[in-house]
């Protein structure tokens, strides 16, 4: 599953114009290791050859409008269930520390939640391992699954695949409570500034840790690039082995 995961933390990327060349590579990689059915693949398909063939300021626009704009599609995995709140820190702390103990280390500028990172380190796990830690976030997964087919987002076809792949299956009652939360229009400021809003931000010594992480968090998901794509070494965030 190594390749199948690096495919999907790279789509899952801010696309950039070695992603739009490297489309032949994640093809084959998908078909090498024959993980996903031929209707997931199909779906796949469609978002890489989008990413081939729409301008590539396009493909910027739309990642933004979605994922770093859009709340309800936020791809760091504990806003959709910690928010801004000190549990965040704790959680952000305990899987920087998995990432750590299983030879994994990352820069600091990262956020260990941000999705295509957590793709990355299950690239580098055995399969079985992988589909179980998958399964922890699959209820998370599979309402952004959702949100995105009613955008009709290719973008869905990662997001459903990822949920197949999972040893254990989202509950549907966890799903619901998710897909309860506002999910606004990108294009609606008003209604994404309320979505953001929902605690307020100090700043000095009172301050805690949620401002700088919801900041960061994205300000992170515009700028990250894509994983195992080449580009210049002063640009791409350090993931090394230990």
């Amino acid at each position: 599953m190594t390749k199948t995961f690096k495919v999907f933390s790279a789509l899952l990327s801010y696309p950039i114009e070695e992603l739009q060349q490297a489309a032949p590579e994640l093809r084959a990689a998908i078909e090498t290791e024959g993980q996903l059915s031929a209707a997931v693949r199909r779906q796949l398909d469609i978002l890489i050859e989008e990413i081939v063939a729409r301008d590539l300021y396009d493909l910027q626009e739309r990642y933004v409008l979605l994922f770093d704009r859009t709340r309800s599609l936020s791809l760091h995995l504990f806003e959709h269930v910690h928010g801004e709140s000190r549990d965040r820190g704790q959680a952000m702390i305990n899987l920087k520390a998995l990432y750590e103990k299983n030879g994994l280390s990352i820069t600091a500028a990262e956020l260990p939640d941000f999705l295509p990172l957590f793709l990355e380190f299950l690239s580098t796990r055995p399969a079985a391992e992988a589909y179980e830690l998958l399964g922890q976030p699959a209820h998370i997964l599979s309402a952004i699954a959702e949100r995105l087919r009613k955008r009709r987002s290719s973008y869905e076809a990662v997001f459903r695949a990822l949920v197949a792949l999972s040893t254990t299956k989202p509950k549907v009652e966890q799903v619901a409570e998710l897909l309860e939360t506002p999910d606004p229009d990108p294009t609606d400021l008003a209604a994404l500034d309320a979505a953001w809003e929902d605690e307020p931000v100090i700043f000095g010594p009172g301050a805690t840790h949620s401002c700088k992480d919801g900041l960061v968090a994205r300000i992170r998901a515009a700028r990250r690039p894509a994983a195992g794509v080449t580009i210049p070494a002063a640009t791409r965030p350090i993931i090394s082995r230990s």
